[in-house]
């Protein structure tokens, strides 16, 4: 696993917990709405950290953080995510994973192997919008194979929206909560205009607070709870 960052403390990236994050670098997918665009696409740049190094870091923190989770880029590009996970929980903390859900067959080898404690997944956009949400062509069939993993076999989860401008409209909200309908948790969270892949997507306003209440609202039919998250 290609480690690119670590962040000791979090009070409010894994539920219920407190952690520290490793993030790793790359990415499969190019959101132009996204904003770390340091490690989707200058990550070879950015210092590499070892797992020994992080292993080390996270063993100093025992009985200030409950958890730690691994988000990026995205994890399940590599090949050894599990074997990272595994040494975490050999440490004796809880795990979340943050993924874009692209990779299914690695998603559920980790989640049949009872490590992880929390899964996170992207909901990018409306089905038909997809494609044009993640900057490239995409299989939807990869998409909703992990939706339907995560939901028959996580012990706990969140799916979660960044609603940006463009990407995610009012008419995209129904197309959206159908793919997860009957899920436990969805997130609507705010669009940051920085540092973005695309850079026209800095000058793009995110959606007023009222605006993100409304898809709210149209939501919550769908889906067991629905939560608008802003800075």
């Amino acid at each position: 696993m290609l480690i690119k960052g670590f962040l000791g403390t979090s009070l409010i990236d894994f539920p219920g917990r407190i952690s520290s994050i490793v993030f790793t670098g790359g990415c499969n997918f190019r959101c132009p709405f996204c904003h770390n665009a340091d490690l989707v696409l200058y990550y070879k740049e950015l210092p590499t950290l070892t797992e020994e190094e992080i292993l080390d870091k996270i063993k100093k923190r025992k009985g200030f953080i409950d958890g730690v989770e691994i988000t990026g880029g995205e994890p399940l590009l590599y090949n050894d995510t599990l074997d990272f996970i595994k040494k975490i929980k050999e440490l004796g903390y809880e795990v979340k994973l943050d993924t874009n859900g692209y990779f299914p067959e690695k998603l559920e080898e980790i989640l049949d192997s009872g490590m992880v404690d929390f899964v996170a997944m992207d909901i990018k956009s409306s089905p038909e919008k997809y494609s044009y949400a993640c900057g490239i062509e995409i299989d939807l069939f990869k998409i909703e194979k992990s939706i339907s993993l995560i939901m028959k076999k996580a012990k706990e989860y969140e799916f979660r929206t960044t609603v940006a401008p463009k990407i995610v409209e009012e008419d995209d909200i129904i197309p959206m909560v159908k793919m997860i309908e009957g899920a436990e948790m969805y997130a609507l969270q705010e669009f940051r205009p920085v540092k973005t892949i695309d850079p026209s997507f800095m000058e793009i306003s995110p959606y007023p607070k009222d605006i993100l209440l409304e898809f709210a609202e149209i939501a919550k039919p769908y889906v067991k709870k629905v939560e608008v998250r802003t800075e």
